[in-house]
């Protein structure tokens, strides 16, 4: 049957009823257990109830309540607990946990009803989203070079990537992780957005991928007899336990690892996550980040950011191309192994970072924009306040050799505000929020520790820790 709709007083009532007649005085508790039930007090999970009501059928016995469900896993994963056999023995053995998610201590749930909940939310009609079947995937090479990143093995590029995007649908009815959105957004994200940690209209989004480890091993086996025939390096399909996964490079620890590239869209000011998306661990950083933009941008139409701080990863034309048709302002690092080393425009000498170099072999100072003419400025780099201190002078000015070289020309290296000046500098660092969300998920709320076999979980726990997140931020900021 279709569950109850439990309010938030409903839920308060409950509370109280259940620790007086346990005889439990929360505020005997640790702090952080008091702390996280101070929180809970005033977390509406109503909306869940009614997310969920489509996921159950009208006859049968009652259901485990939606909302306590998703309460009690939260409760799990503040309290760093990665296994559902471990919480529910936790729970049994110490009614206190019981009664913060909304349970009878009496009547607690078991380790597959969590599973068949977290199934719930999932609306693919697979557990994964790729079939199991499937050829091999293009291997990853190792970068030379100690911290670098690997080559893309993307059989596209980023341009036509976009143009292939910018023609898909996207939105709740095409996401298989669609319920889990609307419960993300409802309870957690515009509850942020109402206490002003998240502001429409001004999101500075900072975007990272960070590599998640599912497995040991790369698990596939034949669909073939050609081993029995004596092939043994056939092309032939295979089938791969984890459908959603393959191998990548991890830079960070210098090792491949099985798994996969978790790209997140992250507010810069607040370090508060707004998007995630699981891709294959081989994706590189640029299409990571353009599978979950457009996804973000579709499912967020009132969020969409006026800035994006991304790494040098990104540093694609088509990129800036993207957020010159949003009126979007970049600030991505510039890659100078994708740049000509030297190049000339009207007889001015320019570096690879876009800069003009002068006589003496020096980069120019940035003089800023011209922005009604659409001229990005530079000016000699020896001239200081008593006049020009070049052993060799090339002229007479008394503001020294200028130049000017139109905006238009290369979008990317004369960017808005310059990327030399302390204004771009200033807000590049702040793009480091991506980094510390993602070590966040990862670290303390110990992603890489839990152990499931099919996407719709990594996914459900993914959301769980984001949801975490937001919680801890408002304990935070109140």
């Amino acid at each position: 049957m279709k569950p109850a709709i439990i309010s938030l007083h409903d839920y308060r009532s409950f509370i109280k009823q259940k620790l007086r007649s346990a005889e439990i005085h929360i505020a005997a508790c640790p702090d952080s257990l008091y702390r996280i039930y101070k929180v809970f007090l005033n977390l509406d999970l109503a909306d869940v109830d009614r997310i969920m009501q489509t996921k159950y059928s009208l006859c049968g016995p009652p259901p485990r309540q939606p909302s306590a469900m998703l309460r009690s896993m939260l409760l799990m994963v503040l309290l760093h607990v990665t296994r559902f056999t471990v919480w529910v023995d936790m729970m049994r053995t110490t009614p206190i946990y019981a009664i913060i998610s909304g349970f009878d201590p009496f009547y607690v749930p078991g380790a597959s009803t969590f599973y068949d909940f977290m199934y719930r939310m999932w609306d693919g009609t697979s557990k994964d989203l790729s079939p199991h079947v499937k050829p091999m995937p293009v291997k990853v090479k190792k970068p030379k070079g100690k911290g670098k990143k690997a080559e893309s093995v993307e059989p596209e590029s980023v341009d036509n990537l976009i143009l292939r995007l910018m023609g898909q649908r996207f939105g709740l009815d095409t996401e298989a992780y669609a319920t889990l959105f609307r419960i993300f957004k409802s309870c957690f994200l515009d509850v942020s957005v109402s206490k002003g940690l998240v502001t429409p209209g001004q999101i500075e989004t900072a975007g990272d991928g960070t590599p998640v480890v599912t497995a040991a091993r790369f698990r596939h086996h034949r669909t073939c007899d050609c081993a029995e025939k004596g092939i043994h390096n056939c092309t032939c399909d295979r089938y791969f336990s984890q459908s959603d996964t393959n191998v990548g490079w991890d830079s960070s620890r210098g090792m491949f690892y099985v798994g996969y590239d978790m790209y997140v869209l992250t507010e810069a000011r607040s370090e508060l996550p707004l998007f995630c998306h699981l891709n294959y661990a081989s994706k590189h950083d640029s299409h990571g980040f353009c599978e979950a933009f457009f996804r973000f941008l579709a499912l967020f139409p009132e969020l969409k950011p006026s800035s994006l701080l991304l790494d040098s990863a990104h540093d694609s034309m088509a990129i800036y191309r993207l957020c010159q048709g949003l009126h979007i302002t970049p600030y991505i690092d510039l890659n100078l192994c994708n740049t000509k080393k030297t190049s000339d425009y009207h007889g001015v000498v320019l570096g690879p970072d876009g800069i003009p170099i002068c006589s003496a072999g020096l980069k120019m100072k940035t003089n800023g924009n011209d922005l009604h003419r659409q001229y990005a400025k530079f000016r000699c780099p020896m001239m200081k306040k008593g006049g020009c201190t070049c052993p060799c002078p090339c002229t007479n000015a008394t503001f020294g050799r200028t130049c000017s070289i139109p905006m238009k020309t290369n979008i990317r290296l004369y960017t808005d505000p310059p990327r030399e000046s302390q204004e771009w500098k200033s807000m590049y660092n702040r793009r480091t929020a991506s980094e510390r969300v993602n070590k966040r998920m990862k670290g303390d709320f110990l992603l890489e520790h839990v152990r499931h076999r099919h996407t719709c979980f990594w996914y459900a726990r993914v959301y769980l820790i984001m949801m975490a997140v937001h919680l801890s931020s408002w304990s935070l900021y109140s």
